[in-house]
């Protein structure tokens, strides 16, 4: 997906940050973020356990509000939106990968798929949701519920319904990160290629610095900053 010269950004963070209430007083988490991705861009965010990487995820996609600063989606404020305008905004434009795969218990395989297809209006729902299944290999699994699929499989419907829309930008936060190492190569495979045949850019939390390498930028931090990446050493 090639973005035109005055198309903004998929995903722009400004000045961003995020205090939380505690017994002890506040806690900063994110403390003056500044990140752009452009598009059909992979960008991999790196850091030790609570610097704040998931919780920059959560606020770049709008689930969560900032205490200060701007998020903009697709150059679209999400400060100046509430929550409904906000889902809209990323209701085809946006995927969601999570490493607890969050499907819906009581719903298919086909069916998880197929939701976010229903929800936008689609009559082919359920026709799509089992092509995208067989893209990720799942083309025999349609039926099958979640408790009756391995963690990996979960993964790759979860995967499978956040692509199905054709999103434009992809967050995935430790997508790999409940899956054995044969499992979440597969996963990253999948997710590598399918985005690149899309275009569509990705921010992708790891804590696999292999798995982080794949992408085009890695971005580190640490206590709730961005923090420089030490140059390569001259050989």
């Amino acid at each position: 997906m090639t973005e035109s010269p005055s198309a903004p950004p998929p995903l722009c963070l400004s000045a961003l940050t995020l205090s939380l209430p505690s017994v002890a007083g506040s806690v900063n988490i994110l403390r003056g973020v500044d990140l752009t991705v452009s598009a059909g861009e992979t960008v991999a965010i790196i850091g030790p356990s609570g610097s704040g990487k998931s919780s920059l995820i959560s606020v770049a996609a709008g689930l969560e509000t900032p205490t200060s600063g701007t998020v903009r989606l697709f150059g679209q404020d999400l400060g100046a939106l509430d929550e409904d305008g906000r889902a809209r905004l990323r209701r085809g434009r946006v995927g969601l990968v999570f490493q607890s795969f969050h499907l819906l218990p009581n719903m298919t395989a086909r069916e998880n798929v197929a939701a976010p297809l229903e929800l936008a209006g689609r009559d082919d729902a359920m026709g799509e949701a089992e092509a995208w299944l067989g893209r990720v290999g799942l083309g025999s699994r349609l039926t099958h519920y979640p408790h009756q699929l391995s963690g990996g499989e979960q993964q790759r419907v979860a995967l499978a319904r956040a692509l199905t829309v054709q999103p434009e930008l992809l967050f995935a936060d430790e997508p790999t990160g409940n899956l054995d190492g044969a499992n979440g190569a597969m996963v990253a495979d999948l997710m590598f290629d399918l985005l690149a045949q899309a275009g569509a850019a990705l921010v992708l939390v790891t804590h696999d610095e292999a798995l982080a390498r794949r992408a085009d930028r890695i971005v580190r931090m640490a206590d709730g900053l961005i923090v420089p990446t030490a140059p390569e050493a001259a050989a």
